[in-house]
């Protein structure tokens, strides 16, 4: 029998180049289950992440460590990012630091416009992009900004989970399935304002089921299985693999 092959390091391993937010050793659990088993990667800053695998396999629960909204005993490991742990603190401490998460709800808060949805992100400092310069990256946020935020359209929500986002000072943006249940030309939408979000150098790690769209995005690619990691290299690489694509992503 021949042995599995060895997806785990790709061309562009995290190791090649200084890293900007590092994940050592991390697991995550819940009671005796591990859901997340000793991973590391790096992410460079400015770069497109795509953190993908099947259902169960760790990417939600990985991006909540980062963010650090599960409890510490939840968690084990170290997280830095830009020379700062994480894995000290709690979920505001994450925040103010740069940590931006999109939840695959949107957790658009009931009874508040978008507008107030807004300014309720900006409350506190770090303060980010101000909500005129949202409005110009969303127009339709800004067209229905006395709107209640839970009676947008999927993709509109979407968008203000992102803007919401944005409107803190983040390094780092994670976002947890952004197409989910959207239609192709929105998610075309949401892709481009991710592009333009990486000009203005916003690290970015995607975790999305849509993996080709993801990796058209991305600059680079984790794939985890059972909660560990068995690939880390560059999108292209996974996009031109028709067994690793197979194997662990069905596609």
């Amino acid at each position: 029998m021949n042995a599995p092959a060895d997806f785990s390091k790709g061309k562009s391993h995290a190791q090649t180049a200084p890293a900007y937010l590092s994940v050592w050793n991390m697991e995550s659990y819940y009671g005796e289950s591990y859901i997340v088993q000793n991973i590391s990667f790096n992410v460079h800053e400015g770069e497109i992440l795509a953190l993908l695998g099947r259902n169960g396999a760790g990417k939600t629960s990985t991006l909540r460590s980062i963010a650090r909204m599960d409890s510490p005993q939840a968690t084990h490991g170290e997280i830095w990012l830009d020379h700062q742990p994480l894995h000290d603190m709690q979920s505001y401490q994450a925040s103010a630091a740069g940590i931006g998460l999109v939840p695959e709800d949107r957790s658009i808060i009931p009874g508040l416009t978008v507008e107030e949805n807004l300014q309720l992100a900006q409350i506190a400092p770090p303060i980010g992009w101000s909500i005129e310069r949202l409005y110009d990256l969303f127009p339709r946020l800004g067209e229905r900004r006395k709107q209640e935020g839970v009676t947008l359209s999927g993709g509109e929500q979407q968008m203000l989970a992102i803007a919401r986002a944005l409107a803190r000072d983040i390094k780092v943006l994670l976002l947890d399935e952004p197409y989910e249940g959207l239609a192709p030309v929105i998610v075309d939408e949401i892709e481009k304002t991710l592009r333009i979000i990486k000009e203005q150098g916003i690290t970015t790690i995607i975790v999305e089921q849509n993996a080709v769209r993801a990796l058209e995005l991305a600059d680079r690619a984790v794939i985890l299985d059972t909660g560990g990691i068995v690939f880390d290299g560059t999108a292209q690489e996974v996009l031109e693999n028709d067994a690793l694509r197979a194997e662990y992503l069905a596609i």
